[in-house]
């Protein structure tokens, strides 16, 4: 029907209407586009699975610190240790996926805890990779008056007084936790594990000679090996570290399969947006790639190691499946 009277038609109210529905997709378009260019507009949460003092908290904190001025926004490191990794990855799991709240993981829980868990909380899937930011390999640290100057002495005395020996590791299924398990087998020696809820908490017990040795990053411990109060044995990769140029490797040592290296990358819920993904992974490029946060890494006792959403994805991938058949030989599970 037709009305010309008043100059309105059918067919000149549907093209109106159409022009109108198309402004305004265009328009939502537009703001969530803007949203998108204009992240962050908030401060950051980065969720820690591991109490403060440990080489995760110290990367998580190294990274805020440089990347905040980028961003130009705060950056709250978030420490929720306990549960093998999984109480800070159900944390960001079930986040909102905007890019506000981040998971600075480390790599023995996101690889290695999903084997030794009874039951399943979270798979690969459920994050997004974003950046990897710093590698590390472990280092076997005893306390000062243990009778053990070197590798082979350790081994020598765990061998005497067998299941006497305590290690400490940064919880059960923990890289530090195989490592330990690693070199039981490779030596033949028999020593109790004892899990803390993440790096620092271990230290503090070596520190005061209530356990007996420990496996980690170097960052945490460096500082107490330079006065004394802990002594450093071995490094568990094939190449020394350039911070502790005196200490032999495992492979230097005899026991080449020791080999075991830790790395801390930030991940963000699966369904991040693209554009958010590609702003953080290219402002975290920048600050890892700095000369400021390659020589403090190094410094600590670690690597400056910037992988993309692609790389960090290729290496968690390779790195499950090695070592799902480390903990079955192992025998590794929950508690």
């Amino acid at each position: 029907m037709l009305y010309f009277g008043d100059k309105f038609s059918m067919p000149t109210f549907w093209t109106e209407r159409r022009r109108g529905l198309l402004c305004l997709v265009g328009l939502t378009a537009a703001l969530c586009s803007h949203a998108q260019a204009a992240f962050p507009s908030k401060p950051i949460t980065l969720v820690v699975p591991t109490a403060a003092g440990g080489t995760t908290d110290l990367s998580a904190r190294m990274l805020a610190q440089a990347l905040s001025p980028v961003l130009g926004q705060s950056i709250v490191v978030d420490n929720k240790g306990g549960g093998n990794g999984n109480i800070a990855a159900n944390q960001v799991k079930r986040a909102p996926a905007d890019g506000y709240t981040l998971l600075m993981q480390y790599s023995g829980y996101h690889v290695i805890s999903p084997h030794v868990t009874r039951q399943k909380q979270w798979d690969l899937s459920d994050f997004q990779a974003v950046a990897n930011v710093i590698s590390a390999p472990q280092i076997i640290v005893v306390r000062a008056d243990l009778p053990a100057k070197n590798l082979d002495e350790l081994i020598a005395y765990a061998k005497a007084n067998p299941g006497k020996l305590n290690y400490a590791s940064s919880g059960n299924g923990s890289l530090q936790h195989v490592t330990g398990a690693m070199l039981e087998q490779q030596a033949g020696i028999k020593m109790v594990h004892v899990p803390y809820k993440g790096t620092g908490p271990a230290l503090q017990d070596l520190l005061a000679a209530q356990v007996d040795l420990t496996f980690g990053t170097a960052p945490p411990f460096i500082p107490h090996i330079a006065i004394g109060k802990l002594r450093v044995l071995a490094v568990t990769s094939k190449d020394r570290l350039s911070s502790l140029p005196q200490v032999p490797t495992t492979a230097e040592a005899g026991y080449p399969k020791v080999n075991a290296t830790s790395w801390f990358a930030v991940f963000a819920p699966a369904a991040m947006p693209k554009p958010v993904v590609d702003k953080l992974t290219a402002d975290i490029q920048q600050v890892v790639r700095s000369a400021a946060f390659v020589q403090k890494a190094q410094e600590q006792g670690a690597t400056a190691d910037y992988l993309n959403p692609t790389q960090l994805s290729e290496r968690v991938n390779a790195e499950f499946k090695t070592w799902q058949s480390v903990v079955q030989s192992s025998k590794i599970e929950a508690e």
